[in-house]
């Protein structure tokens, strides 16, 4: 597995991926996936601002794809950064996701965060998402529940938190 960072021919494959987490799964609350130019410009934005952004391949295919952006707007929170992780479906529980996370936790610190928040949709079908956050050392802060409608159901937020390097010991 080779983890890189994300070029401009990688969208094709990244917009399936999300589209497919989006109809039908839980992950994400969007209740119709995005065209390849969204997909494109969020990811532009998000490069720009020198967030990281990285992608796993696997036999020359995309397996995945991880990246994190502000957690809120404000500039208090300039350092907590929120993070996401897809992975393609033929690529599930072979250790792709674990593989991008650790180097986005790991990007992240280079650029300087100190906290990364995952923001996992519906705990019933995301355990394995909790896990690998759990396993990767985030601490579980709540759940929020009956956020999301979606599905013909009532969905919940789990919110967990990992420092990043110092973390809150020091000042930036």
């Amino acid at each position: 597995m080779k983890i890189r960072p994300v070029k401009s021919s990688d969208i094709a494959a990244i917009t399936r991926i999300y589209a497919d987490a989006v109809t039908h799964g839980t992950a994400s609350f969007e209740l119709e996936p995005p065209n390849e130019a969204e997909m494109a410009r969020r990811m532009g934005d998000l490069t720009a601002k020198g967030f990281p952004y990285i992608v796993a391949e696997t036999g020359g295919e995309l397996a995945g794809y991880a990246y994190v952006g502000p957690f809120r707007t404000r500039p208090a929170y300039r350092l907590t950064v929120e993070n996401s992780v897809y992975v393609a479906p033929n690529a599930q529980r072979r250790g792709v996701g674990r593989a991008l996370l650790a180097a986005l936790i790991e990007a992240s610190e280079k650029a300087g965060h100190r906290q990364m928040i995952a923001v996992i949709g519906d705990s019933t079908q995301q355990q394995a998402s909790i896990g690998l956050h759990a396993d990767a050392g985030f601490k579980h802060i709540g759940i929020l529940p009956d956020t999301g409608f979606k599905h013909g159901r009532w969905l919940d937020t789990v919110l967990m938190q990992r420092s990043i390097g110092a973390g809150g010991t020091t000042k930036p």
